[in-house]
């Protein structure tokens, strides 16, 4: 009797199941909207906001009846600065690159112990405020300081407020950005690959470069983009560091927007940085996505 009133119930605990479903996905949704909805208001406050204001003020103001993009293009020299903070950008992404590549990989081969105190030394800068660390670069290049000193061939000028010293400091600065994905992509690749390679007549260098590098290119493009983007932010280190024959464009937006209270002009500086650098970082994307696809069907 007891097992024919549990079959005869069953059918019924089944439908309110079924009928609770819907009301539990409903409200599973809402919690995810929930959990969703104070990011988005914090990224409207500090990012959407502050992007919609600068460009509303750099299509609206006017100096002189002029507007701040036109007369940003009859100002080459602005330009000239943009295209300065750009290549400056490239080149502390290929020094982080080369020093940061080896360093992960380096990371991946040795021992627990060692691999922790190497993740150690990579995290020590984030430990130290930044205005520390380039006071500590000014004393270190200026003229009579201790790379002057070793340095004999500089004539004891140093190297201060040159290009040289500001991309010392960017990529001292930006370096843990780079071995850490480099590091997180290095160590997912399958080192019995290069074994294989070598077992197949290829030497350690061609298997390398070959088989090793093009698996580990997501945590080069990831670290790149990273090191990339945070440079064109600077402002302070140039400032410390360099020259106004080194200013980025960090410094130019500064000057307007604070010193002369210029906010179209700086608004127009901004737009152009933010559109350069999404125009070359889509490039970048393409390029190593068309390269990946390249890859697989080889």
């Amino acid at each position: 009797m007891v097992a024919l009133t549990e079959i005869t119930a069953a059918p019924g605990r089944r439908q309110r199941v079924l009928d609770a479903e819907p009301a539990k996905r409903r409200s599973s949704t809402w919690v995810s909207i929930a959990m969703v909805v104070p990011g988005v208001i914090l990224a409207v406050l500090v990012v959407a906001y502050p992007l919609l204001t600068s460009a509303w003020s750099a299509l609206t103001a006017q100096d002189e009846g002029q507007s701040a993009f036109r007369w940003l293009a009859e100002n080459p020299v602005y330009i000239d600065i943009l295209r300065q903070t750009l290549l400056t950008g490239a080149l502390t992404v290929v020094m982080a690159l080369a020093l940061g590549y080896p360093y992960a990989y380096l990371m991946v081969l040795v021992s627990p112990r060692w691999r922790t105190a190497l993740l150690v030394i990579t995290l020590i800068p984030f430990w130290v405020s930044g205005l520390v660390r380039i006071f500590a670069w000014v004393i270190l290049l200026q003229s009579g300081g201790p790379v002057s000193t070793l340095l004999p061939f500089l004539g004891g000028e140093g190297l201060l407020r040159t290009q040289l010293a500001v991309q010392i400091g960017l990529v001292q600065v930006l370096l843990p950005f780079m071995i850490l994905p480099l590091y997180n992509s290095i160590r997912t690749v399958d080192p019995r690959l290069m074994q294989a390679a070598e077992s197949l007549g290829a030497r350690r260098s061609v298997a390398f470069f070959r088989v090793f590098v093009p698996l580990s290119l997501p945590g080069v493009q990831a670290g790149s983009l990273v090191v990339f983007i945070l440079t064109l932010g600077f402002y302070v280190l140039p400032q410390m560091l360099g020259s106004p024959s080194t200013a980025m464009i960090g410094n130019a937006i500064y000057t307007q927007a604070s010193s002369l209270g210029n906010l179209g002009r700086a608004g127009a500086m901004s737009m152009l940085l933010i559109i350069s650098a999404m125009v070359l970082v889509a490039a970048v994307v393409g390029a190593g996505r068309l390269l990946g696809r390249i890859g697989g069907r080889r």
